[in-house]
């Protein structure tokens, strides 16, 4: 499978996947003893017979006129999705601070045992032995992070030399009329929906320095957003906090209401997939001229020959790979050499390109889904002229 490969690790990990790669599936007649399985190998066999039901369910392509038409009317499509579903959806993301601790300051890093003993899956990894529990989980995050922080010791004191220096023979340059302008850490989400990152962020991280943007296509999931609704969570939109708004990421024409490197984290979960991949490039060329010189894109995406890719009926199929939804949406299916090159021709360099190959069970039905998720971490280099 291109660019689909189970054990592909981050090289920052030295070479062992340790957030979900602890649950190994050794004998199939134990599949139905957890929710999940993680790293599950394919065999020939089950790739060439993916490949082969896409190959079908792609023969037949959605007239043009039909596709101008999912491209015109896509935030309505959108709309109409999230005022059917409104909170019902809503789920937290327990994996959310494990694969990307980057969204908790360092005063957090204790709480994350916490919040994995909290998720189920966590709690069997640890009671069942496994060898690496939450707490050897957090012990390690920490030490990436901190692996990682040391390395980028000279770039970052260098450029920060370099960005006083241009103050000074700049003076004249005032950047500090825009919503979390006095903010000393700031994350962007695109495509935020009703807030399934956002919120857990605002309620986990007590950074008072902290601001989070988020933005959605659709006017409704931002009107979900602001509103707060109690059933979601119990931390409520803050304006002091938080800025939502509502923004179309192919627009070329409309900017974002944040200055140009600015940004610290720039989140993108499940997101890029939704738009026309001509205009992918564009979207993240533009977004990383947001990210200060050492921010940070964290990705997680639909990747190639997952579950939902294979169950398109024929007569979905827009182009290779991108599919249309019975109710309008859209979704593409990525490899990870995709991804990089989107990435790297945007100038970022790679930390983390890996896939999430998984095994999810139904219980009660003794039903298996083959997941396939592709997650990303790429940083602005601090060298200049990189955007």
């Amino acid at each position: 499978m291109a660019g689909c490969c189970p054990g592909d690790v981050s090289a920052a990990t030295g070479g062992k996947r340790v957030q979900f790669g602890n649950r190994f599936l050794n004998d199939p007649a134990r599949v139905f003893h957890h929710n999940a399985w993680d790293n599950v190998e394919w065999s020939k066999e089950q790739e060439a017979a993916a490949a082969k039901r896409v190959r079908e369910n792609s023969a037949q392509r959605v007239p043009p006129e039909k596709q101008v038409e999912f491209e015109v009317n896509a935030h309505e499509y959108w709309n109409n999705f999230y005022k059917i579903h409104e909170n019902g959806f809503f789920k937290d993301r327990h994996w959310l601070f494990t694969e990307f601790p980057e969204l908790i300051p360092h005063q957090n890093q204790s709480d994350l045992k916490t919040l994995l003993l909290k998720d189920n899956d966590y709690e069997i990894i640890e009671n069942t032995g496994c060898g690496d529990g939450p707490g050897l989980i957090v012990s390690n995050i920490q030490e990436q992070h901190r692996a990682s922080s040391h390395s980028l010791d000279h770039e970052k004191q260098k450029y920060l030399m370099d960005e006083a220096t241009q103050k000074l023979c700049h003076p004249d340059i005032n950047t500090d009329d825009f919503p979390g302008s006095s903010a000393t850490y700031r994350i962007l989400e695109v495509g935020c929906g009703v807030g399934n990152t956002v919120f857990p962020i605002l309620h986990t991280n007590n950074d008072p320095g902290l601001f989070v943007y988020c933005c959605d296509f659709s006017t409704t999931a931002i009107e979900l957003v602001q509103v707060s609704l109690p059933v979601i969570t119990n931390s409520e939109y803050d304006p002091s906090r938080c800025f939502a708004f509502v923004h179309d990421l192919c627009d070329e024409d409309k900017d974002y209401p944040i200055p140009r490197e600015s940004l610290d984290i720039i989140i993108l979960i499940f997101v890029l997939s939704s738009i026309v991949p001509d205009k992918m490039q564009n979207a993240i060329n533009r977004l990383s001229y947001l990210l200060k010189p050492g921010g940070m894109f964290l990705l997680r995406d639909y990747g190639r020959y997952d579950m939902a890719q294979l169950r398109f009926k024929t007569g979905r199929c827009l182009s290779e790979n991108f599919y249309v939804r019975g109710d309008g949406t859209r979704v593409y299916f990525f490899t990870q050499d995709e991804l990089d090159t989107l990435f790297t021709t945007a100038g970022l360099e790679k930390v983390q390109n890996m896939v999430d190959h998984r095994l999810q069970v139904n219980r009660g039905k003794q039903l298996t889904m083959y997941r396939v998720w592709i997650q990303c971490k790429y940083r602005k280099s601090f060298s200049p002229n990189t955007s």
